[in-house]
């Protein structure tokens, strides 16, 4: 079993949970995952079994969408709802204020990373820090925000959807969001509706799998945005030994035979690819 099973994450429940879960269920130690979702979050969470793991890192850094929901006026320690309120106050605000607002994130900044994530500085991760009540600078990360927009506002709930790059925490940009308007804003439900080309309409329930009613996402169909060339035996011989090839391409190219993936190669220069990953077992 090689490719992916797309999990519809339910609120309460780690990545790890899932991770562990399937585990048991597929008989297979061989699992991974594109991006973790907080215990609080839901939705895709893309889930690579056997020799898809290979392809964690270049499908971690696709784009993300969420539908997220804020309260403002608060501030906790984590950045969302389930943590330790900080401050507190009655926020009045003004709809075009928050619009305008919402808007001006759309666009490349830095962002600075929660204190309650595993992001590591001198070899320990940040929450360790937090825990122990340690006072570190927390690191700015350059990301994107390709699309954000209003969805809804219920009472001092503000309701938006995003589409951003690798590396944006929701909870960060709700909080520069809430900064903005001049007060404090924490996230009180987040769901992610898509993971590069999956969306929620991809996803399978923990329950689909165990009564084994589920799709199963090939490695082919997981590099499907890439291009593809179809080898004859003496390229073959080449690339399954991992041999630097003479070729331009734009970013990587994944090699087949008989539409069965062999290795997916990657820019060198502008004229050599070089092996990144490698899908032949040598029998």
């Amino acid at each position: 079993m090689n490719g992916a099973i797309i999990i519809n994450k339910s609120k309460g429940y780690t990545s790890r949970d899932v991770i562990n879960k399937l585990n048991k269920i597929l008989n297979t130690k061989q699992i991974g995952h594109t991006g973790t979702l907080d215990p609080l979050a839901t939705g895709v969470l893309v889930c690579l079994i056997g020799r898809a793991t290979k392809l964690a890192n270049i499908l971690t850094n696709q784009d993300k969408e969420y539908i997220a929901s804020f309260k403002l006026g608060l501030l906790t320690d984590t950045l969302d709802i389930t943590g330790s309120i900080l401050k507190e106050e009655n926020f009045i605000y003004n709809k075009k204020d928050i619009i305008k607002v919402i808007n001006s994130f759309k666009g490349t900044y830095y962002q600075e990373v929660p204190a309650y994530s595993a992001v590591k500085v001198k070899g320990k991760k940040l929450y360790e820090y937090a825990r122990l009540n340690e006072e570190i600078k927390l690191p700015k990360r350059e990301i994107n925000i390709y699309d954000i927009k209003l969805l809804s506002i219920k009472k001092n709930i503000i309701t938006i959807k995003t589409k951003v790059s690798k590396g944006t925490y929701i909870r960060s940009l709700i909080r520069d969001i809430g900064d903005s308007l001049g007060t404090h804003a924490t996230l009180t439900d987040l769901e992610r509706t898509a993971s590069g080309h999956f969306n929620i309409k991809d996803s399978n329930t923990i329950d689909n799998v165990v009564n084994n009613k589920y799709r199963f996402y090939s490695i082919l169909n997981l590099l499907k945005d890439y291009p593809k060339e179809e080898i004859d035996p003496k390229m073959l011989f080449k690339v399954k030994n991992g041999q630097v090839l003479e070729k331009s391409i734009k970013d990587y190219l994944l090699f087949t035979v008989h539409n069965q993936e062999i290795a997916l190669y990657e820019k060198y220069d502008n004229s050599h690819i070089k092996p990144s990953i490698m899908f032949y077992i040598n029998k």
